[in-house]
C-alpha cells in the first residue's frame, strides 16, 4: 500500500549553524499531521508552521524526519496508500491517499463513527511507518486520520507523543466554539453539537476532491483550473432565481437600477473646518451595508470564563448514546493510549486533564520558532530597546494593531465594535492598523468613516520583523479559547505590550500592571473575551496614561518566552526518555530551556 520511491535522490536540511545542537543518537521520527508541510502558515496556519519548523530542526540537528499528511488526497477507484511527494528541508513528506476521513476537521463533522475507528486506514498507516523504519511518532495533527490510530501505533511497540494545538480531540468543530460564535462551555452529552457546523457530507467531499485531481493529473494545472471555474460559474447561475434575472437582463435589456448612496454631508464645506473642537471627526464615504451582509452574532464570555469551564463536571457525559458524546471519549482514549501528550499552554492541559487524560501523560511544552527568535533579536539589537515607545505627552498617536486572520475566532468583529465604542478624544490619539487575511470589505465598510483605521491585509514571516516596527501595542480579542496563539507569542519576542482576552492560554503570558512586585508595569492587558466595551476600556486607559507602557525590555524581562533552539532540544529530549523506557517528563540536559524574566535558567541533567 505504498509507493515509497526508494533510491530517488534526497536534499538535505542544510548546513547546521554554528551552535546548533546536534543529536548524540539520530532517530528516525514520524509526524503526522493534515497540512501539506512545506505550505507552512499558508495551509493549516499555526499548526503547521510549528510542525514544519519543529521537523526542519530535528533535520538539522541529524535525524531523519519524516512526515504524512491524510485526509486532502483521493483518487477514485482505489483503496488507501500513501506516496512520496517530496523531500523538503531534509525532510521526507508523504501523502496518504484516500483516507476515510477528510481533513480539516470542518470537511469531516458529519463522519464521526469513522473518526472513532478507522482500522483498514490504520493498517497502511502502519504499514507505513515499517517502511520507513521509524522509532517514534510525533502527532501534531489526526484530522484526516481515526482516533484509534494512536493506540495501533502503540501497539506496533513506538513511542507516541500528541501535541495538541487545538480541541479536536473533544470537540469536532476545533475550537470549543458553538456555531463558531460562542464558547461551547457544556456540550450537553453531545446534543448541543448536531447541528453545530453546516458541513458537508464525508463521502461527497471525497467524490469532490477525488474528480478534482484526477483533472488536474489528467488535464494539468491550468485547464483543471478552468474546467473549476466554468463549473461553479454554471452552479452559482443555474438558481431559478439568478436564471430568471439573468434573462430578463440579456432578453429584454433590463437596465440595472443602482440607488446614489448619501453623499457625504459636508460636500460643500470645502477647506471650512470653523467646528474643529465640536466636530465628531467622522470621515462619511456613504458606504453601508447592504442586504445580506451581516454582522456575526458574537457572544460575550464572562471574565472568569477560564475558571468557569475547567470546573463543569458535564464534560465526559454522553446523552442517549449520541455520536458526537461517544466521539468526545474516544478522542479522551486516544490521548490516554499516547505515551505523552505536551500541550504548548497550562490552559489546553488542564483543560485536557478535566476532560479526562491522565495527568501523568501531560507535559507542558512551551513553543518556540526561528522567526520568534528573530523578532527577539532584532528587539535587542534595536537603539529603542530600552525607550517607551510611547506615552501621553507623545507628540504622535499610539499605534495599535491587530495581526491575524477575518475568521470569527479571531476576533476582529470585537475590534470593529469596540472602536466607535472610545471618546472622542482618545481615539483622536490613536491609529489603529488591521492586518488581517480574509475577506474584510464589510469590515472596511464599516469603519470606513473613521480616518485613525487602515486596512493593510494579510502578512507573512517575512514581513513580520518589519511590521513590529509599525505599531506599539498589539491587539489580540480573541473570542475562543486560545492555546498558544504565535500572533501573541510574536508580539511579545518583538516587545510590544499586548490587550488580550482572557480566554484559554493567553494568561499564561500576559502579566497585568501590579501582578508582579519586580514588574510594576506588566506586559499587557486582559479583558473579557468578546466584550467590546471591556477592550475600549482598556484601550482607554493606556491613552490616558493610567497604564504605562513598559519598553521592549521591560516586557522581555517579565515574560516568559522559549527559543527555537531549545525547543527542538526539549522535543528531541521527550522522544530520548520514551525510548529509553521513560515516562517523557526528564527534562533535557541543555543550557536553558526557558528564558524568564530576562535570564538564563538551569535545567537538570537528564538522568
Amino acid at each position: 500500500m505504498s509507493e515509497n520511491q526508494i533510491g530517488v535522490s534526497k536534499p538535505g536540511a542544510g548546513t547546521p549553524p554554528e551552535g546548533w545542537p546536534m543529536a548524540a543518537r539520530p532517530l528516525r521520527i514520524a509526524l503526522l499531521g493534515w497540512a501539506r508541510l512545506s505550505l507552512q502558515a499558508r495551509e493549516g496556519s499555526g499548526y503547521n508552521l510549528n510542525a514544519s519548523d519543529l521537523a526542519w530542526g530535528l533535520a538539522l540537528s541529524g535525524h531523519a524526519v519524516s512526515y504524512l499528511r491524510s485526509g486532502m488526497d483521493y483518487t477514485l477507484g482505489r483503496g488507501p496508500f500513501v506516496r512520496r511527494v517530496e523531500n523538503w528541508k531534509g525532510i521526507e513528506c508523504y501523502d496518504f491517499h484516500n483516507s476515510l476521513n477528510v481533513s480539516p476537521a470542518s470537511s469531516n463533522f458529519r463522519n464521526m463513527e469513522r473518526e472513532i475507528s478507522s482500522p483498514r486506514d490504520n493498517r497502511a498507516v502502519l504499514e507505513w511507518l515499517d517502511s520507513i523504519r521509524a522509532e517514534v511518532v510525533h502527532v501534531h495533527s489526526l484530522e484526516g486520520y481515526g482516533l484509534d490510530l494512536i493506540a495501533a501505533i502503540r501497539a506496533s511497540g513506538r513511542p507516541v507523543v500528541v501535541t495538541p494545538h487545538n480541541y479536536w480531540y473533544v470537540c469536532p468543530q476545533v475550537d470549543l466554539l458553538h456555531e463558531e460564535l460562542r464558547v461551547c462551555e457544556d456540550y450537553q452529552g453531545g446534543t448541543r453539537c448536531v447541528g453545530c457546523l453546516d458541513a458537508p457530507r464525508a463521502e461527497r467531499v471525497r467524490l469532490k476532491r477525488g474528480l478534482e485531481q484526477l483533472a488536474h493529473r489528467v488535464l494539468g494545472g491550468f485547464w483543471a483550473g478552468t474546467l473549476r471555474g466554468v463549473y461553479g460559474y454554471v452552479k452559482w447561475h443555474w438558481r431559478p432565481d439568478r436564471l430568471v434575472r439573468g434573462l430578463k437582463q440579456r432578453w429584454f435589456f433590463s437596465a440595472s437600477e443602482h440607488a446614489a448612496p448619501n453623499p457625504d454631508p459636508e460636500l460643500g464645506l470645502g477647506f471650512d473646518v470653523d467646528d474643529a473642537m465640536t466636530h465628531s471627526g467622522r470621515v462619511e464615504h456613504g458606504l453601508r451595508l447592504e442586504k445580506g451582509e451581516k454582522c456575526p452574532d458574537i457572544g460575550p464570555a464572562p471574565w472568569d470564563q477560564n475558571e468557569r469551564f475547567l470546573k463543569r463536571d458535564t464534560h465526559l457525559v454522553v446523552l442517549n448514546n449520541n455520536v458526537h458524546g461517544r466521539r468526545r471519549l474516544a478522542g479522551r482514549d486516544a490521548l490516554n493510549a499516547a505515551s505523552l501528550v505536551t500541550p504548548p499552554s497550562k490552559f489546553l492541559l488542564d483543560a485536557m486533564r478535566v476532560m479526562g487524560v491522565a495527568g501523568e501523560k501531560l507535559r507542558h511544552v512551551r513553543l518556540g520558532q526561528p522567526h520568534f527568535d528573530q523578532l527577539n533579536r532584532r528587539a535587542r539589537r534595536s537603539a529603542m530597546y530600552d525607550v517607551k515607545p510611547w506615552s501621553p505627552a507623545s507628540a504622535g498617536p499610539l499605534r495599535i494593531a491587530f495581526l491575524g486572520t477575518t475568521r470569527n475566532n479571531k476576533g476582529l468583529e470585537v475590534l470593529v465594535r469596540a472602536i466607535p465604542l472610545l471618546s472622542k478624544d482618545v481615539r483622536q490619539r490613536c491609529h489603529f492598523l488591521v492586518r488581517a487575511a480574509g475577506w474584510d470589505w464589510l469590515f472596511r465598510k464599516r469603519l470606513s468613516s473613521y480616518p485613525e483605521v487602515t486596512f493593510a491585509g494579510g502578512f507573512d514571516n517575512l514581513q513580520l520583523v518589519s511590521v513590529m516596527g509599525e505599531f506599539d501595542v498589539g491587539i489580540l480579542p480573541h473570542i475562543w479559547f486560545e492555546n498558544s496563539p504565535l500572533v501573541l507569542l510574536e508580539m511579545l519576542h518583538a516587545g510590544k505590550f499586548v490587550i488580550a482576552s482572557r480566554l484559554g492560554g493567553p494568561p499564561d503570558w500576559i502579566v497585568q500592571p501590579g501582578e508582579r512586585v519586580e514588574m510594576p508595569k506588566g506586559n499587557g492587558l486582559l479583558f473579557p473575551g468578546g466584550d467590546a466595551g471591556a477592550l475600549a476600556a482598556c484601550i482607554t486607559r493606556v491613552v490616558r496614561g493610567e497604564v504605562v507602557l513598559p519598553s521592549a525590555k521591560e516586557v522581555h524581562g517579565v515574560s516568559t518566552l522559549v527559543s527555537y533552539p531549545d525547543h527542538v532540544r526539549e522535543v528531541e529530549s521527550v522522544y530520548m526518555d520514551l525510548l529509553a523506557g521513560g515516562d517523557g517528563q526528564m527534562k533535557a540536559s541543555v543550557a536553558r530551556v526557558e528564558v524568564a524574566r530576562g535570564e538564563t535558567a538551569p535545567i537538570a541533567e537528564l538522568r
